[in-house]
């Protein structure tokens, strides 16, 4: 990719990284069977094109992800912003059996990741959703020691609540905040945003693309594969999905008005959230990485930003998680 097609650098407190990460999801079987070899590809491809944020999680895959973004960085550390997770605990069959934050925990899933990353630090370590059973003071506690021996270099928590973060960064700074933040999630906008912002916390949005559906390419249920996890959300039921149609027909015209994609679109509003916000569309599809990365470069007007504010004035139909899940973020 020409270097005036790169994406811009951005600032995530004091670590700087492209203004649009990729999130390497997709690159797991989550949302239905992944090839590996494609997803390389993507990953490798991002890289070509100046991403430098690429981000994953040990419970992506129970592990695959890290290993393949592993394999796929091997001989270009040195280009990379390595982000993973901790937290997530899941049985060796897929199980999910709860969220840890206990300092034991914290250490032994560092030490795992490095193993499987195949490298010898962390670039940021998030806490992957707090766990509400371990004050998150000795969760940080315990990322400050790794950043210490020099395992882990910068501290990031997933989907936090204004008052733990602010009770995370008194122990150790916190370096961004990663949450789902797209233009149908907007909760992270009334509390989350303004407390990262005061502290001067970047903030990694996740999911900017509605987890597919602002691409314009999920119409019904039918369009995701039999094992993939949007099946079990409320947003992607029939009744999510048909209810929630209406919002692409109300942005559709906005995006065809200044020869963008849905997709584009939709990545672009959020770069103009502010220059502290980074995106990580996930995709396994090199195609789709070109588009997404030219959003980086779009500029909307006044005008343009205010036909996407009335566009999704409407309320979305169902929440972005089914309840047990939602019940475990916002900690």
């Amino acid at each position: 990719m020409p270097a005036s097609m790169r994406p811009p650098v951005r600032a995530l407190r004091d670590l700087h990284v492209s203004a649009q990460g990729l999130g390497c999801l997709p690159t797991t079987d989550f949302y239905g069977r992944a090839e590996p070899d494609r997803s390389l590809a993507t990953i490798r491809a991002a890289l070509d094109a100046g991403v430098t944020l690429l981000d994953t999680a040990d419970v992506q895959g129970l592990g695959a992800g890290e290993k393949l973004l592993g394999q796929a960085v091997a001989g270009r550390r040195d280009e990379v912003v390595i982000a993973t997770k901790f937290g997530m605990v899941r049985s060796a069959d897929g199980g999910f059996q709860g969220l840890c934050g206990k300092p034991s925990y914290v250490r032994g899933a560092c030490e795992r990741s490095l193993l499987r990353l195949g490298v010898d630090h962390i670039d940021l370590y998030y806490q992957h959703w707090i766990d509400p059973a371990v004050p998150v003071e000795e969760t940080a506690g315990a990322v400050a020691e790794l950043v210490r021996e020099g395992k882990v270099r910068y501290f990031g928590l997933s989907e936090p609540s204004a008052g733990t973060l602010r009770r995370a960064d008194a122990v150790h700074p916190v370096t961004a905040v990663q949450s789902e933040w797209s233009l149908w999630s907007r909760d992270i906008e009334a509390e989350v945003a303004p407390a990262s912002r005061a502290l001067g916390i970047g903030i990694v949005a996740y999911a900017p693309l509605g987890r597919g559906f602002l691409t314009g390419g999920i119409h019904t249920i039918d369009d995701l594969a039999a094992e993939d996890f949007r099946r079990s959300q409320p947003r992607f039921s029939a009744v999510g999905l048909a209810h929630n149609q209406s919002l692409l027909d109300r942005l559709r015209p906005v995006a065809d008005g200044l020869g963008l994609t849905l997709a584009q679109l939709a990545l672009a509003w959020l770069h103009h959230r502010g220059p502290d916000v980074v995106p990580i569309p996930g995709t396994s599809d090199p195609g789709h990485l070109t588009e997404n990365l030219a959003a980086a470069s779009v500029q909307l007007d006044q005008a343009a930003r205010a036909a996407v504010a009335e566009a999704i004035a409407v309320p979305v139909h169902g929440e972005r998680y089914a309840p047990a899940m939602l019940a475990m973020t916002g900690n």
